[in-house]
């Protein structure tokens, strides 16, 4: 029986449950999906960046910026799905992961857009396509962060009954010790 308890217990803790975040998760990803078809700064839209197009060499896309658009397409879009539908833990920690450095690079690429660069060349500055990324990334990264750290029922129910099977060795460890029947 301990066995079997173990082996659930294995199969429940790599499950997460996102319940009503799912729907705020896949909405999340699909302004992340809009963001890369809207204009990133100046022509340029997301797909020119993540795909470094002419359009994106002519508006001096920096690093922040394709480095923020390979994580959302990578981390944001992707394994956020992946974790969706498989509902597997470690994908949405993995998700997590990726959305939380995504929206940090989000930060960084709106604030590179607005600094000039060498020479003090001013380019376009961020898009409405970038803000709306680095928004749909923090939110993604906030709602991961509250499906990772919440606990199933199920999850419960398990580490409970882990407890007082613990418990009941341990009280029948101590009536062989002291002799008690």
């Amino acid at each position: 029986m301990r066995a079997e308890i173990d082996a659930v217990e294995r199969r429940v803790a790599g499950e997460i449950d996102p319940g009503a975040r799912a729907l705020v998760v896949a909405v999340a990803v699909f302004a992340l999906l809009i963001s890369l078809v809207l204009a990133h700064a100046g022509a340029a839209r997301g797909f020119d960046v993540l795909l470094g197009t002419d359009a994106a060499r002519i508006e001096h896309i920096g690093l922040p910026s394709r480095v923020f658009v390979w994580f959302v397409t990578v981390f944001g879009i992707g394994f956020s799905l992946l974790a969706l539908m498989t509902r597997r833990w470690a994908l949405a920690w993995v998700a997590l992961a990726g959305s939380a450095v995504a929206s940090v690079f989000g930060v960084f690429a709106i604030w590179h857009r607005q600094t000039p660069g060498l020479n003090n060349y001013i380019g376009a500055g961020p898009g409405i396509g970038l803000i709306l990324g680095t928004i749909a990334a923090v939110v993604l990264t906030f709602h991961w962060v509250k499906v990772v750290w919440s606990r199933t029922a199920v999850h419960l129910a398990a580490e409970e009954q882990r407890r007082a099977v613990a418990a009941a060795a341990e009280e029948e460890e101590r009536r062989k010790r002291f002799g008690e029947s």
